[in-house]
């Protein structure tokens, strides 16, 4: 019996010492934790997305705390409403968050666009670029084999007719497709502005519209009918400052490839009268300061 019990003791005792030498360990490198950390923990989303730019969100909530400079509306999940939580939580101005929403800067379908080269690898963008620029003609578009879709937690953006699409309502501005899309024409936006140049070409017009019907051919006409001076073509693309760009879509109506995009849809016969009108109205102003001059 005694030769059962000693190894039993023995091992009773070493656990007990153990387990005393771990509470005195806790006890002495035991390292004070900021309970705003875990206010600010509770409140935000925990989608972990590393849209704020951080690991996830408890790196973000020991970030916020620790650095003072750090802004409260990094996280696009959240909104407002979690900026202005964390900014009571910590003392501080939420300041403004801009709603954003990923916007896919390329409209290239299947039928509009034309192929060179079929890819029968991996389902995968990157991939596929890692052989070649793209299997389309256009070297700029969407490759279209869904590593945007992979990326997204929130089921806002999906590969439909050759081309990756996002779901705004379900879009939470992570930037997760962002960063993984290898053409890297997947961009962030303000929600509020509605009007979106759906190109990111670059190649002469002619070039530009053999390789996609709905290419951009830097035709300038966009620029003709804007009473805002949002649109200008550089590199034979237009782009749209979207801090001047009112959201009116006369250059998405007047747009002959279908290359700009408005998310505020005009009657056909409203926007031609809309056009007709600022073309007019411009070609006055620009008579009565040579006038002037």
């Amino acid at each position: 019996m005694n030769g059962i019990m000693t190894p039993v003791l023995l091992v009773a005792v070493i656990g007990f010492v153990c387990s005393a030498l771990l509470v005195f360990a806790s006890k002495v490198f035991h390292v004070a934790v900021d309970e705003r950390v875990t206010k600010v923990r509770e409140v935000l989303p925990g989608a972990n997305c590393g849209g704020c730019g951080f690991a996830g969100c408890d790196d973000y909530a020991a970030n916020l705390v620790a650095d003072e400079e750090l802004p409260c509306t990094k996280c696009s999940p959240g909104g407002a409403g979690v900026a202005a939580q964390i900014a009571e939580i910590l003392g501080r101005a939420a300041g403004s968050a801009e709603p954003q929403v990923a916007n896919v800067m390329c409209n290239g379908t299947c039928e509009a666009s034309r192929t060179v080269l079929e890819w029968q690898g991996m389902s995968s963008c990157k991939g596929a670029k890692g052989w070649f620029t793209s299997p389309n003609a256009c070297m700029f578009g969407c490759i279209g084999l869904g590593d945007c879709v992979n990326a997204c937690q929130f089921d806002a953006i999906g590969v439909v007719d050759g081309v990756a699409r996002v779901n705004r309502e379900n879009c939470v501005a992570c930037g997760a497709c962002v960063g993984v899309c290898p053409q890297k024409i997947i961009k962030l936006v303000p929600q509020k502005n509605q009007v979106h140049v759906l190109c990111s070409s670059t190649d002469k017009g002619a070039v530009a519209r053999k390789n996609c019907d709905n290419a951009c051919i830097g035709c300038m006409k966009c620029t003709t009918v804007c009473n805002f001076d949002a649109i200008t073509v550089e590199d034979n693309l237009a782009r749209i400052n979207q801090e001047k760009c009112k959201s009116c879509g006369l250059c998405a109506a007047i747009c002959p490839t279908g290359a700009i995009n408005s998310f505020r849809k005009l009657p056909k016969k409203e926007a031609a009268e809309k056009a007709a009108a600022a073309k007019k109205a411009k070609a006055a102003a620009a008579k009565e300061a040579a006038a002037k001059a």
